[in-house]
């Protein structure tokens, strides 16, 4: 199986992108990866470290300050883009793998991979914590600003055979973000697709509000991408201003930092719950012809190795096929 990396994507790169493909090839004797970029810079890093690792030569890098379309169409040379051209080029890449600039990743995937017929936009699908033992999908989370209900059907559709794949849960429960959870609150767009996903081959449970995505009550939330990138950056900031809070008031007391170390494992295992960077692979675009994965900007190894490997796992799982199937179920396919 092989799968192509973007090494010059991300604030880390090239070394813990080159690095997390190394650690994917040593767990995985059935992968092979190709790395594109500086090809002197990436074999510095491996020093002999090759096998099963292919370089291609990229000389450029597609910056978060380049307009993600004039990235892809002028920067030829640079890494997202040739490692595009291989996935686009190569039947045996399965997949393809960068913590670079999401708007450029969404470009080049629309622009060189191409839609499964039947979808109407690929979308976002980043996975959080909730306060129970599941985590919860959020589709989409800023690929489509604006939208209509059956890019949101689509959206429901994917993430449900997504997470069926990642969690082995054969019937993932999927709500719509709303601002009340009865039948008939929301805007236009969530009254109009509520019935699209009562209809649909899926396990929807209705509406659900922003509170209630972390609840553990819901494994798939879907949303258009405004509101569902507010979310999540909302809930990103929620955490990590409470952690802010929690670690100045252990410092500013004797008897708290007492606490602390009385619970130190407590707050440790606190901490890898809800480090959403730290633990998770990254994000897959799904509706693309081919898998196409986009990790945080300043990911580390562990999560490139993690990508790689769920990437893999779609592979073997089929998650193309997957979602080409339950839009066979569908009447509206509409582009």
């Amino acid at each position: 199986m092989k799968i192509v990396v973007d090494a010059f994507g991300g604030d880390n790169a090239p070394l813990e992108i080159v690095e997390g493909a190394v650690d994917a090839i040593r767990r995985n004797p059935e992968l092979e990866v190709i790395l594109c970029g500086k090809e002197q810079a990436i074999k510095e890093i491996l020093n002999g470290r090759d096998e099963r690792i292919e370089i291609v030569d990229a000389q450029d890098v597609v910056l978060n300050t380049d307009h993600p379309t004039e990235a892809i169409r002028k920067k030829k040379d640079s890494s997202l883009v040739r490692a595009y051209d291989v996935l686009k080029e190569r039947e045996d890449v399965v997949g393809l793998v960068s913590a670079g600039s999401t708007g450029a990743i969404l470009a080049g995937a629309i622009m060189k991979i191409g839609r499964i017929k039947g979808i109407s936009r690929p979308a976002l699908a980043p996975i959080l914590p909730t306060k129970k033992d599941n985590d919860v999908l959020m589709v989409d989370s800023g690929a489509n600003v604006d939208c209509k209900p059956v890019n949101l059907l689509h959206f429901a559709l994917m993430g449900s055979a997504y997470y069926s794949i990642i969690y082995g849960v054969k019937n993932p429960r999927v709500a719509l973000l709303s601002n009340g959870s009865e039948e008939g609150k929301g805007n236009e767009l969530v009254k109009e697709t509520y019935p699209l996903l009562q209809a649909a081959p899926v396990n929807f449970i209705g509406n659900k509000e922003g509170g209630d995505y972390m609840s553990g009550d819901v494994d798939v939330m879907v949303a258009d991408g405004f509101a569902g990138n507010a979310l999540l950056k909302g809930s990103e900031g929620a955490v990590n201003a409470v952690i802010s809070v929690l670690k100045n008031s252990i410092k500013s007391h004797f008897s708290s930092k007492i606490g602390y170390l009385l619970m130190k494992k407590t707050f440790k295992e606190l901490r890898d719950r809800i480090d959403i960077i730290g633990k998770h692979a990254g994000s897959p675009l799904l509706g693309c012809k081919k898998l196409v994965v986009k990790n945080h900007g300043s990911c580390k190894r562990n999560n490139i190795r993690a990508s790689i490997e769920q990437t893999m796992k779609l592979h073997e799982n089929h998650l193309i096929e997957e979602i080409e199937s339950s839009l066979a179920k569908l009447n509206i396919t509409e582009e």
